[in-house]
Formats: C-alpha cells, sequence, structure tokens
C-alpha cells in the first residue's frame, strides 16, 4: 500500500491520523455510535460558545466599517475548507484538520491583535496574554457546557494540534522563547509532548491559515481601497496570475478581475503545498503519525520558490494594509478600550458580571488579573464597546453575565 492517499480512490495515507488509534480524552466517554472521535471533536468547536463569538470578532476590519469584509469567524470557514481540501488530496483524516482549523482562533480577544497586544500589556508581570493560550484554556477550562467536566474534553490529538500548529513548543526545532509558561503547563498536564512537531493535520491547517488570510487580505485590501490592483501587478505570484486573469477578461469589471485571481491564486497556493507535502513524504517515507512527529523538518511545506512568494506578498500587506493609518486608527481605537476595559474591572471588581465575580476562596493578584482576563477575552467587538460604555458612564450593573 502506497503512503500517500490519492483523493479520487479515497484511500488514506499511512501517516494519516485514525480516531480509532486516539489516545483518548482525558475524562472517559462512552463512544458514539454515529460519529468517529475526530469528528465529534469538530462538532463540539462549532457547538461552543467561543466559536459563536467569532462572529462578532475582528479580523483586520472592526465589524461596523462593512458588512462584506471578514470577521474572525468567516476567515475561520475558509482555513477549515482549504484545510478539508489539502486533508483529502494528501490522504489524511479531514474531519480532523477541520476541527483543528476551526478551533484555532477561538482564543482571541475583541479587535483582532491589538486587543491582544493590549491585554498582554496589561497583564504583563501575570504571565501576559497570548490567543493561542487562550485557546487552549478555552477548551481546556472556560467552555462550561457539560455536566460531567469543564472544557470541551477533546482528544489528545486535538488538543497537541492546537498546541503545536505552529511548530514545537520547545527543543531545538522551535523558535526561542516561543512558549509562555501557561502553555508549557498545559503542555504538562496533558503531555502533548512539547519538543515534536504536530500530527500531519494540525501541520495542514497552520499552512491553510496562511493561504486563508493572505488570499482575504487581498481581497478586503482592495475592497477597502487600501491598495489598487495596479499594484497587485507587481507582486510575485500574485501579479502574473492577475495580468493573465486581465489578458482573458479584458471587458470585466474590477471585482470579477479580482475574484479570478484570487481563485487562482489560491488554488496555486493549495497545489504547492500538496506538491511539496507528497514530495517529503516520498523522501522521508513516515510509516504512521508518530513518526511524522518525530521529523527534524515540518511535513507539511510550501516549496522554497513558494515560500519566498509568499514572504514578499506578507510583507507588501504589512506595509500597505496592517500599517495603514486608517487601520492603526481603528486598531488603537480597539486597544485602547480593552486596556481601559482591565484597569476598570481592577479597580471596580464589583462591575464584573456574578459568575465573573472573585471567588470565596482567596486568589492571588495572578488568578485575579488572569479572572478579568478571561472575561475580556471572550468579548465580541460589540459587547466590549458596550461594557466600555457603561463603564465609563457607571452604569456597570446592567452588564450582562457571558
Amino acid at each position: 500500500m502506497s503512503r500517500l492517499g490519492t483523493a479520487a480512490a479515497g484511500s488514506t495515507a499511512l501517516f494519516a491520523s485514525w480516531p480509532a488509534q486516539s489516545r483518548g480524552r482525558r475524562h472517559l466517554e462512552p463512544a458514539s455510535p454515529s460519529r468517529t472521535e475526530f469528528q465529534r471533536d469538530r462538532d463540539r468547536v462549532i457547538h461552543s460558545t467561543a466559536f459563536r463569538r467569532l462572529q462578532h470578532k475582528t479580523q483586520v476590519f472592526v465589524h461596523h466599517v462593512g458588512d462584506h469584509y471578514r470577521t474572525r469567524l468567516t476567515h475561520t470557514i475558509e482555513v477549515a475548507q482549504i484545510a478539508r481540501s489539502a486533508a483529502r488530496a494528501i490522504g489524511l483524516n479531514e474531519d480532523l484538520a477541520e476541527a483543528l482549523a476551526l478551533a484555532h482562533d477561538l482564543g482571541h480577544p475583541p479587535f483582532g491583535h491589538a486587543g491582544e497586544e493590549a491585554l498582554n500589556t496589561e497583564i504583563a508581570e501575570f504571565g501576559g496574554f497570548d490567543h493561542n493560550v487562550q485557546t487552549l484554556r478555552i477548551v481546556t477550562r472556560l467552555e462550561r457546557r457539560y455536566a460531567d467536566f469543564d472544557g470541551l474534553n477533546l482528544t489528545w490529538e486535538t488538543l497537541e494540534g492546537i498546541a503545536k500548529h505552529n511548530g514545537p513548543l520547545s527543543g531545538p526545532h522551535s523558535p526561542p522563547n516561543l512558549v509562555p509558561a501557561a502553555v508549557a503547563q498545559i503542555a504538562d498536564d496533558y503531555d502533548l509532548e512539547p519538543n515534536s512537531f504536530a500530527g500531519p493535520e494540525a501541520q495542514i491547517a497552520s499552512l491553510a491559515d496562511d493561504i486563508a488570510y493572505i488570499n482575504h487580505d487581498i481581497d478586503d485590501g482592495v475592497r477597502a481601497e487600501l491598495f489598487s490592483l495596479e499594484a497587485l501587478t507587481k507582486l510575485p505570484l500574485v501579479g502574473p496570475l492577475l495580468r493573465n486573469v486581465m489578458a482573458d477578461y479584458a471587458s470585466a469589471k474590477q471585482h470579477r478581475l479580482l475574484h479570478e485571481t484570487i481563485r487562482r491564486l489560491i488554488d496555486g497556493m493549495l497545489g504547492d503545498m500538496i506538491g511539496e507535502t507528497r514530495r517529503r513524504a516520498e523522501q522521508a517515507e513516515p510509516a504512521n503519525a508518530t513518526e511524522v512527529r518525530a521529523m527534524n523538518t515540518p511535513l507539511v511545506a510550501f516549496s522554497d520558490a513558494m515560500a519566498e512568494k509568499v514572504r514578499e506578498i506578507r510583507a507588501f500587506l504589512f506595509e500597505n494594509m496592517y500599517r495603514h493609518r486608517e487601520v492603526l486608527r481603528r486598531a488603537d481605537e480597539g486597544a485602547g478600550i480593552v486596556a481601559e476595559l482591565y484597569r476598570g474591572y481592577t479597580r471596580e471588581p464589583e462591575a464584573l458580571p456574578g459568575n465573573w465575580q472573585a471567588p470565596a476562596a482567596e486568589e492571588t493578584p495572578a488568578q485575579t488579573a488572569r479572572r478579568i482576563a478571561d472575561f475580556i477575552a471572550g468579548m465580541t467587538d460589540l459587547y466590549a464597546q458596550s461594557q466600555h460604555k457603561q463603564l465609563s458612564e457607571g452604569h456597570y450593573k446592567n452588564s450582562q453575565n457571558i
């Protein structure tokens, strides 16, 4: 049997993650008669409170700027679609790849990375704030839906993929100073093997994230008039595709030219990732997902040529979109709201909803800071603006439990 699956034949790569061989859940549960363990993980993520909140959380543009820009939720759905497509083509477990893609941004606070940086600054002395850490806190502790346990009680493979989808947490293959103490603690509690790479489906979800945000940010950036189609013609990869589309559809309107270009760009990036992953799999010959984790390099990757082009596109987006004065102005507004919320709740803890009040037992300053940060991180942009207004006007007693 080939180590690589073929999508047409519906076969599965030997190094895929098999739900029947899962290392299980922390809290034992009866098996489902109709779903695999990874399908159950996917469904638990979709039904979580944190997932629903993503619909009103900033991706790049805050909610009231326009209805057609991506939110954190629509970004997540696009990542999941790309992850499933890639997993199917390579012969990996589609359900696990989808579950990881759907969960990867659950920990984002309101107002995107600006809100994250603000929270990180406010609680720096207590370990700081990181959205990946927060995702793990949500799925292991903060979601409180089940009678028998806190969190979602996900399988080991899903937890490991959430923790390590960007690479090992420690050891020779991880960037220096990568792991906050909170992640290290969770990795230790759940034995997530922090020195190794994640399984292949998590690696798929990570690159699917890159493909999704690069393409939808190009779309949203042109729509918002932060840069023009003409500027895109000068970029590697994007430029040649756009010029070909312009030649093929000379009379088409701009939005059709843009969407056709992005369609081809996604296909090109996805095809390169699939091809490079197959090449690496044929060379390394991993017999199972455990051997993928033990490799010295990621199994799932872009080719060197594609990776260089992606770096140049990212640099363009950073300069022309993420650092654009209007985007920065709105980001600063959001960061200010988050910082003022934290300071306000620290100063007036009675402003917190009842289920977020301090526990009867004494808690440390670090525990207090984390409790307040957990509450703020769970807010949507809309709710954060509402609570900020109530705090500012002294009407906080009307705040709702969330």
